[in-house]
């Protein structure tokens, strides 16, 4: 009978140590205290197109919010979500609340806590696994997540404690109550 050699678990790593790391163009993210690498992602145009029709009908919402408003950052923007041990992601597009962005100062390179809401936009890269644990990562976070599928145009949109819900193109997102008033055509998010 041969015995199998030992392996130890992965080294657990804080968000100091995380953010210690060199910006030397590798994707990063701290998950639960677990690093993950992965080679530069080249976005499609479809995706970047997305991106930046979220941010701008986002950004019109806000606009007409009262101050102090937040505020709306796209192109994998880095938060720390507390709550579900160290974590930190880069977010396609979100919205970090007013108390958020007057907590983080000018020498923060992240949001040192959750957004209100987090977009992501699916690439060829993303995983089924990966999705799902974004997904469940945001939940537990407190942060409602808006999942944009740019090959079948559609957003599932999960919300902590809720059932998911999926629009389509002929449908409207209702922000409320997370983000008042907020009301934006599925197909804005689509165009050319």
């Amino acid at each position: 009978m041969s015995v199998a050699p030992a392996t130890s678990a992965p080294k657990e790593m804080s968000v100091e140590e995380f953010l210690a790391l060199p910006d030397d163009g590798v994707s990063r993210e701290l998950i639960r205290g677990q690093l993950k690498e992965r080679g530069m992602t080249i976005r499609n145009r479809f995706h970047c197109d997305v991106e930046v029709n979220i941010a701008f009908e986002l950004e019109n919402w806000l606009r007409g919010q009262p101050k102090p408003r937040g505020k709306i950052v796209s192109g994998e923007a880095g938060f720390r979500l507390r709550g579900t041990r160290d974590s930190v992601v880069g977010i396609d597009v979100a919205f970090a609340s007013a108390e958020l962005v007057m907590a983080s100062g000018p020498e923060d390179r992240i949001f040192n806590g959750p957004p209100v809401l987090a977009v992501e936009i699916l690439s060829p890269s993303d995983t089924q696994e990966d999705i799902v644990e974004m997904i469940q990562l945001y939940l537990e976070a407190g942060v409602v997540v808006w999942v944009v599928d740019t090959d079948f145009p559609l957003v599932r949109i999960h919300r902590p404690g809720q059932i998911p819900v999926t629009l389509n193109r002929t449908q409207e997102i209702a922000g409320d109550p997370e983000l008042a008033g907020l009301r934006i055509p599925v197909a804005a998010f689509f165009e050319d």
